[in-house]
């Protein structure tokens, strides 16, 4: 539903519910004097609270029925539930809750706070009523130090409300800004998120959209095609498969509602409740076997292998959350557990372009790790990467600055730091795939390691270029060349030499490897210089 549809229900919800004003000061909603009567009074009042104002979309839940699906069993205590709607003068009705639900609860016993927006009254636009519950929850969240989870379903800002719609949208931003890095925060969009409403999503930490369903954009198709000429529908503009895999907007993609909710309950499985806490741990899971490493990576540099094998030999189960999956696929960042305990993972995925690092794959990780790090959560990371992409376009779309944020991640970033090596470290992608000069605590590097300037093929040819150039047989020359340069630079020695890897292991001892570096590191202090904050490259 685009955000001019969301507006003309609201609309229509308005006008056929004006009366509703005038019911609710008669006699009849004045309380009497006796306590049973009041007990009564309050009862209807609950009743009449949890009304939907207008039928939903088919399919669709309930904000109710969404917040209870989500939570444990009987564990929503609602907040703000009579407050009502500002009057706009217009004699239009002014429902309970204003639009929104909020309160809090537990998810696998542990406290969350929550907000649901109900996109049957006013079709979930925010007016001044709605934007103040929104805002007395985040401050609750920050003061008890829970996640915020916020269940997203609005046209954008309540057009009758004015400037005060407004207001209240940079109020949520703002609040949304405090609690960055202090508490998890998780977005998920069950419908269309328009206009002021898509800001408060961009600044949380994770945002899941359900697939044919979610729209995130801040213009709608009908006012593009009005300014523009340019038409497109609201799917193709903002809907959940190009927020996911276009534009990189949103982090999961979920096949529908109990799909999305589920999602955000596997995700707050592998985070602390705040910044000061440490991550759930769980029963260590049996090692696996990982005898299948040692030949996974093939002899030839050029060929490609899946990534996703070697992580899941090394942590809990197997499992991965992955995180932004289907953007920037020649770099995955997921979420694990080794021994219990939970891990980041960035790693190049060489089935995609090589595993190069390009734009979008450096702003992906570059998130990724400063998430990691705002919560304590131990960074690993497997490199097998060419390097940074080279090209005209890359050039004029700002490598050099958005690539960099990945540097600034690592660098900035104060959590237990482990690398493998499993294959190519080349130029910067070496530099900047959790190295040694970056601050990373512990360096492995499996036997099957490249690290160098680049690649020998390339090296020759520019070491030795006059020498090709003369030889009577270059391709000959050229192999003798190449196979001394591997010889000399295509092993992990010359940088264990200097101390920039701190161990050469076999790829099946590799878990065994992480476990005891995770132990020792488990207490790791790392004190920054005293500043405001630092100034990534954006």
């Amino acid at each position: 539903m685009t955000r001019e549809a969301t507006t003309s229900v609201a609309t229509a919800a308005v006008a056929a519910t004006a009366k509703e004003s005038a019911t609710a000061t008669s006699p009849a909603d004045r309380p009497a004097d006796r306590t049973a009567d009041r007990i009564a009074d309050l009862e209807r009042r609950q009743a009449r609270a949890v009304v939907p104002g207008t039928p939903r979309r088919p399919g669709a839940l309930g904000a109710r029925e969404r917040i209870e699906r989500l939570l444990d069993e009987g564990s929503f205590t609602e907040t703000g539930g009579f407050v009502r709607a500002r009057s706009t003068g217009d004699g239009a009705r002014r429902p309970y809750g204003d639009g929104v639900v909020t309160g809090y609860g537990t998810v696998d016993g542990r406290p969350v706070c929550v907000f649901a927006q109900d996109s049957t009254v006013f079709g979930g636009s925010m007016g001044e009523a709605f934007g103040e519950k929104t805002v007395a929850l985040m401050d609750l969240a920050l003061k008890t130090g829970c996640p915020v989870i916020g269940l997203n379903d609005s046209g954008g800002a309540r057009i009758q409300e004015g400037v005060a719609s407004l207001a209240l949208y940079a109020e949520l931003v703002r609040r949304n800004v405090r609690a960055s890095g202090v508490v998890p925060q998780i977005s998920v969009v069950l419908g269309p998120c328009a206009g002021g409403a898509a800001y408060s999503p961009a600044i949380t930490d994770f945002t899941v959209m359900v697939d044919g369903v979610s729209h995130m954009f801040v213009t709608g198709p009908d006012v593009i095609e009005a300014v523009t000429g340019e038409r497109t529908t609201a799917e193709e503009l903002g809907g959940a498969r190009a927020s996911n895999s276009v534009n990189g907007n949103a982090h999961f993609l979920a096949a529908d509602e109990e799909d999305a909710l589920d999602t955000v309950r596997d995700l707050l499985s592998y985070l602390p409740a705040n910044n000061l806490g440490r991550p759930p741990e769980y029963a260590p899971a049996p090692a696996p076997d990982g005898a299948g490493l040692d030949t996974l990576v093939p002899d030839r540099t050029g060929q490609a292998y899946d990534m996703r094998e070697i992580l899941r030999t090394v942590v809990d189960d197997g499992e991965l959350l992955h995180v932004q999956e289907l953007f920037a696929p020649n770099i995955i960042c997921a979420l694990a557990r080794v021994e219990g305990a939970s891990v980041g993972i960035v790693a190049n995925q060489p089935l995609h372009a090589a595993g190069v690092l390009d734009i979008d794959a450096s702003e992906k990780a570059a998130r990724f790790v400063r998430f990691c790090d705002a919560f304590g959560i131990p960074l690993l990371t497997f490199a097998d990467v060419p390097g940074y992409l080279s090209g005209v376009s890359q050039e004029q779309a700002g490598i050099i600055r958005r690539g960099a944020k990945l540097l600034y991640a690592y660098a900035e970033a104060t959590v237990p730091k482990i690398t493998v090596v499993v294959r190519k470290a080349y130029g910067g992608g070496y530099a900047v795939m959790g190295s040694k000069h970056l601050g990373a605590d512990l360096n492995l590097a499996w036997p099957s390691a490249r690290i160098a300037v680049m690649g020998a093929e390339g090296a020759v040819g520019v070491l030795h270029r006059r020498e090709l150039a003369a030889s009577d047989d270059p391709e000959a020359l050229r192999a003798r060349l190449v196979a001394a340069y591997e010889a000399t630079h295509g092993t992990p020695y010359p940088a264990a030499e200097r101390g920039y890897v701190d161990a050469v292991i076999a790829p099946r001892d590799t878990r065994a490897h992480l476990c005891r570096a995770l132990r020792a590191l488990r207490g790791k202090r790392a004190p920054m210089p005293e500043r405001r904050h630092g100034n990534i490259p954006l």
